[in-house]
């Protein structure tokens, strides 16, 4: 995948929609709505339900301009499996160096997760593309705005953990870049028309947050 693709996708809607536990049958209507309401990025944790499956029937069934991925990738070989489904992007809950490498070899962008400067540091080193402020709720404001003073102001800060339409504004104003949604935009069993909803919501939330 060219990472203009991906920048395109991140410049279009930065909110990442984390569909964990969803099934393949699933995927597609879910990936719909989610489009249609202006998402540009979805992840399918590894720890879903035959998540290969779900990845390859949003990548087989989405617009081009929309980029799937994985996310929960703890090993080197799951970056190569990512890819064989048509997956984009891996997102981790950590900053492995072998797995960010592994991603980008597969020509993947990559989201590690950092919770330290010198996880940060080290997973740019290593060749991140974004990095996954996890768990967000545990970091809080304070600290992202302490990273944005050290960081070059290019490095794109996406906080994951307990977002909601309520707290994405403090955030914003600190700094970020993005955002990572699970729980409160998805849950397994969830019906289409309430992930349809709730995806619009965060939408206008961010642009709101951007532009209050």
């Amino acid at each position: 995948m060219s990472l203009s693709v991906f920048d395109n996708a991140l410049s279009q809607c930065p909110l990442i929609a984390i569909l964990r536990g969803i099934q393949p049958a699933e995927a597609l209507a879910a990936g719909q709505v989610l489009y249609e309401a202006g998402f540009r990025l979805i992840e399918v944790p590894l720890n879903s339900p035959a998540p290969l499956d779900s990845i390859r029937a949003l990548r087989d069934g989405l617009p081009d301009d929309c980029v799937v991925g994985a996310g929960t990738v703890m090993s080197p070989q799951s970056c190569i499996d990512v890819a064989y489904a048509g997956g984009q992007v891996i997102v981790m809950p950590h900053s492995d160096p072998e797995v960010i490498r592994a991603a980008k070899a597969a020509d993947m962008a990559c989201c590690p997760g950092v919770a330290t400067p010198t996880e940060a540091f080290a997973a740019l080193a290593a060749g991140a593309d974004v990095l996954k402020m996890f768990p967000a709720e545990q970091l809080g404001v304070n600290v992202l705005k302490a990273w944005r003073a050290v960081m070059p102001a290019s490095i794109r800060l996406v906080p994951v953990g307990g977002i909601t339409t309520q707290n994405m504004t403090p955030f914003v104003q600190a700094g970020a870049s993005g955002f990572g949604l699970g729980s409160a935009l998805y849950k397994p069993g969830k019906p289409v028309s309430d992930i349809a909803r709730d995806a619009q919501a965060f939408v206008e939330a961010y642009r709101q947050a951007c532009h209050p």
